[in-house]
């Protein structure tokens, strides 16, 4: 069975999952997590600091020890935060990919919480309905709105416990004039959020991350008798759930707002001291949980909830939940995912005036030549949903200019929030749509720099693809041509059935891409009429 790991490289700490498949579903079979606190320097200087690199390094390595230890098949890092902000985070990556041979993915803010809520989801049968998920983590904060397990709408804030404390709170305790001014960032952009997001009529609230576990075990240790029996059988449901199987509930802690408000004042008031003796908190934890309960109590207020529930889930489970789909069309989260990614295809292609009516013939042109030339052209199967993407999308470029059209829409893709795709995907995509005019990918162009070498192959072979399906699309008045594919030792014919208008275009169109695919596959292209 394949083994997986996610890695999570975050703005206060690194955290590693890895899981094996068993039965179409994921066995957690190792986890561990390190407070790194990569983020700190970038929030005030805009850069990583080299020791900070050295400490998340130090983690990604004894990370990669276990990873090795289960014989880990596929392992995906992604940085989230920090490394969207840091203007050395390619240095960043150079240095990890040097030291351990990992490639790192910096996702947009969008993409964590569609992870986020990708992972809850799978695991966590109670979310049903609508429910908020928050997570409120060391450069950002999350929030997303879910209906019947799809998301609603996701937003990105810069609401992350260590931003905050860097910008507002470097005093200790910290004066009245400061947590002033960073209640007023938070108000600002949680209004914000709410207009976006409207959350009525909410089911449930999640809180993900280290400071929603820390703020529910802070409000169950308050001191009150219910707290105290509150804990008793939360502990007890904890040591049952261990027991139970892997479908059933793993939400552990809840945090009312009115503790969780209580909770946020006292604290503003304390000493680092102090606050680590909070039971609940902890010693790291206390550095910066200041301006974590400070968003927590501000978001309870503006979203007019009664609480939250705290779940250990997050962007790691996302990213496994994500491998496992991708992998096991069994798996029970394939279809969902599958049918998220291409709703995130067709919506961009709308917000850049694409006629989907049009793209749509070109698109089942470029999967049935995908399919009946399977055996010459020995894509991977990947490449089947990105050359459909492309396929679709190879005309946003024509939003901004009609000239040079091909040039703008390779930009607009590799730069668009695609959910599902990760960022080499994307620029995949980009590259087969990049080149359906005149020129040919060549291994020093903008859309083929970021493209692993031993891909470029296959983007020739997806390009010609596309190609050919556009050349069976020429006439867009007709009615769409019907072609079946034959494959030969040395050539291969494409004939063409007519249509009402006949097909003397799109036949003229495929015979100039005949050098082409001479020069691709080696053998001979033919278009003939069936």
């Amino acid at each position: 069975m394949p083994t997986f790991a996610a890695i999570d490289i975050g703005s206060n700490s690194c955290r590693l999952k890895i899981a094996r498949v068993v039965a179409h579903q994921l066995k957690t079979l190792h986890e561990d997590r390190e407070v790194t606190r990569l983020g700190t320097s970038v929030f005030d200087t805009g850069l990583v600091s080299p020791d900070a690199m050295a400490t998340t390094l130090r983690a990604l390595k004894r990370f990669q020890r276990a990873v090795q230890q289960h014989g880990a098949d596929r392992i995906r890092v992604v940085a989230t935060s920090a490394m969207r902000d840091a203007r050395n985070a390619l240095a960043f990556q150079a240095w990890v990919k040097a030291e351990t041979g990992w490639d790192i993915e910096i996702i947009s803010g969008l993409e964590e919480g569609r992870l986020i809520h990708h992972g809850l989801m799978s695991a966590e049968p109670a979310a049903a309905g609508r429910v908020l998920l928050v997570d409120l983590g060391g450069g950002s904060c999350e929030i997303t709105l879910s209906e019947h397990r799809r998301i609603k709408e996701t937003v990105s804030l810069p609401l992350g416990a260590v931003r905050l404390t860097e910008e507002f709170l470097s005093a200790d305790p910290p004066p009245p004039e400061a947590l002033t001014q960073m209640r007023k960032l938070i108000t600002r952009e949680l209004r914000r959020a709410y207009r976006k997001i409207q959350p009525q009529h909410i089911n449930m609230v999640i809180g993900t991350s280290g400071t929603a576990a820390a703020l529910a075990g802070a409000c169950a240790a308050l001191g009150e008798a219910s707290a105290r029996q509150g804990i008793k059988a939360r502990r007890k449901a904890r040591k049952t759930a261990k027991r139970k199987s892997a479908l059933q509930s793993v939400i552990t802690d809840m945090a009312r707002a009115a503790d969780v408000r209580k909770l946020a004042a006292k604290m503003a008031k304390m000493s680092l001291p102090e606050r680590e003796a909070v039971p609940g908190i902890g010693v790291r934890r206390a550095e910066i949980i200041v301006a974590g309960a400070q968003v927590f109590a501000e978001l309870m207020e503006t979203f007019d909830l009664p609480g939250f529930c705290y779940s250990p889930l997050g962007l790691r489970d996302g990213i496994l939940a994500q491998m496992l789909a991708e992998q096991d069309a069994r798996a029970a989260g394939h279809k969902e995912f599958e049918h998220e990614r291409w709703e995130s295809v067709l919506a961009t292609a709308q917000r850049y005036g694409v006629e989907l009516r049009e793209a749509e013939p070109v698109r089942a042109h470029a999967l049935q030549l995908f399919r009946e030339l399977k055996w010459l052209h020995q894509l991977p199967p990947d490449y089947e949903n990105w050359l459909a993407a492309a396929a679709v999308l190879r005309d946003t470029g024509k939003f901004l200019n009609h000239q040079g059209y091909h040039r703008h829409t390779q930009y607009i893709i590799s730069c668009s929030e695609l959910y599902g795709f990760t960022p080499v995907q994307r620029t995949i995509v980009s590259a087969i749509a990049r080149y359906l005019g005149k020129s040919r990918p060549q291994p020093g162009d903008r859309a083929m720099r970021n493209i692993p070498a031993e891909e470029h192959k296959h983007v020739h072979r997806a390009v010609l693809l596309l190609r050919l399906a556009v050349a069976l699309n020429q006439d867009r008045a007709s009615d769409v041509l019907h072609v079946a594919a034959k494959v030969y030792p040395k050539r291969v014919y494409l004939e063409v059935q007519p249509g009402r208008t006949g097909a003397a275009l799109e036949l003229w169109s495929l015979r100039k891409e005949a050098d082409y695919f001479r020069e691709v596959f080696g053998r001979e292209l033919f278009a003939t009429l069936a």
